[in-house]
């Protein structure tokens, strides 16, 4: 079974994100949270030519990605899990757990140093909150976020299957968190405690500073809580409360080019 997940990685991947895609999308026809305030087709081209653009650059740029290299660190002996006799299961496990936690402090960072902000700032301009803005982030971004997850591969040495399982899970779980939806609100209070929802992570995208400084998580809520970022809810409610960043909502219809060009000074 392992064998056969990492030897179709890339069609296992593909189905999962249009599977999720799909879900999501139909979620969001069917029970919006929030009204749009842009066309979502203009803003669903752009977000989503985005992301061709940023899966191209990263097959250009980077030969060898996280599973590849995951691979080629079984193979040598690299990386601590490889170097511990541990059962693949429990391996599987911490690898996962411990890529989740690398994600939270990378967001943390990238709100904390303001070179790094200038590009993630493009994730959070976005006026509108739905599926379409869990995929839209700065190629920048997407390179220093590949650097990084290489690295974390290279020290840690998880299984090619669990580096698999967590991309899929970062992908998938971030166009959840990211739907213009929410569960009901007992549901929620329940998820939430071992994944972040939509209504979670939507606190973060608020244009007050104090609540998009916070509910950094992706996948597990579990380091919000832990490391004391956790906010339940927006001042403003769900409803009413501004999306995006202050300074760029005179900019409602985002080009890709507007977006692209954001962390150069471009307003």
């Amino acid at each position: 079974m392992l064998d056969y997940i990492a030897s179709h990685e890339p069609i296992i991947r593909l189905s999962f994100f249009l599977g999720t895609l799909g879900t999501i999308g139909l979620w969001q026809v069917f029970a919006p949270k929030r009204p749009p305030s842009v066309s979502t087709l203009w803003r669903w081209l752009n977000n989503f030519g985005v992301t061709f653009l940023n899966t191209l650059l990263l097959r250009v740029l980077f030969p060898i990605l996280a599973v590849g290299l995951a691979a080629t660190a079984a193979d040598n002996g690299w990386g601590i899990l490889n170097l511990l006799d541990l059962p693949i299961a429990l391996s599987i496990v911490i690898a996962v757990i411990f890529q989740d936690l690398v994600i939270y402090w990378q967001h943390v960072i990238f709100h904390r140093f303001s070179f790094l902000w200038r590009f993630h700032k493009m994730h959070h301009a976005d006026v509108d909150y739905d599926v379409s803005t869990g995929a839209r982030f700065h190629p920048v971004e997407i390179c220093l976020s590949m650097l990084i997850k290489l690295l974390v591969v290279l020290l840690l040495g998880p299984p090619v299957v669990s580096v698999i399982i967590f991309e899929i899970l970062l992908s998938s779980v971030a166009m959840f968190n990211h739907a213009n939806a929410g569960l009901p609100e007992g549901i929620d209070r329940i998820a939430r405690k071992f994944i972040v929802t939509p209504d979670m992570h939507r606190v973060h995208h608020s244009v007050i500073r104090d609540e998009h400084n916070s509910n950094y998580g992706f996948n597990l809520p579990w380091w919000d809580y832990i490391f004391g970022t956790y906010k339940p809810q927006p001042s403003a409610g769900h409803d009413k409360m501004t999306i995006g960043l202050q300074e760029y909502q005179q900019h409602r219809k985002q080009s890709i080019f507007w977006m692209l060009r954001l962390p150069f000074g471009e307003r």
